[in-house]
């Protein structure tokens, strides 16, 4: 295991750097692992559909957050608590969308509670901070809350975090990500 990580079984409260910038150490694509590099510093996605998951840790209760840009007409997401497996995963997304086809733009907790207004312009970073704590869903982008969501039905109450490259049309940069598990 790389000496930049903790060994699994993180301690509650401490934010856990999530990537080093150099390698992707502790990630793994559920499908097409071509589709992820790491150029300058970011984890990038190009290509067709895949996701990219975090495979230290499932998340239960805990805040995910990184520095996100998007290219103009690009779609993309951050999944919390999600099932490892090919296709689309099982589990809650954070989208990232700035002008793509989909309506559903950056912020929205995925035909769950979505956002219609584009919150951020392409090709510019931003920072996505998600927190889940029981049945309760916050996301922030850039500091302000877009989302303040109970789930009722609680869809999903544990699982991986992952990046999601969503068609060959989306370019997608994920820096600066953290984890953090809640008590």
């Amino acid at each position: 295991m790389a000496g930049w990580l903790c060994s699994p079984g993180f301690a509650a409260g401490k934010w856990i750097k999530m990537f080093d910038g150099k390698t992707l150490d502790g990630w793994k694509a559920n499908e097409r692992p071509e589709n992820w590099t790491v150029e300058d510093g970011a984890i990038v996605g190009k290509g067709p559909r895949s996701h990219l998951f975090w495979m230290r840790e499932e998340c239960g209760d805990c805040e995910f957050k990184a520095k996100v840009k998007i290219n103009d007409g690009g779609n993309s997401g951050m999944y919390f608590r999600a099932e490892f497996g090919e296709g689309w995963p099982k589990g809650y997304e954070a989208q990232v969308n700035s002008t793509h086809k989909d309506w559903r733009r950056t912020g929205s907790l995925y035909a769950i509670q979505d956002i219609k207004e584009q919150l951020v312009p392409p090709d510019t970073w931003w920072e996505q901070h998600i927190i889940a704590k029981g049945n309760h869903i916050i996301i922030k982008v850039n500091g302000k809350t877009v989302v303040d969501y109970v789930d009722t039905e609680h869809r999903f109450t544990k699982g991986y975090l992952a990046l999601q490259q969503h068609d060959p049309g989306s370019v997608v940069h994920f820096k600066d990500l953290m984890y953090r598990k809640l008590d």
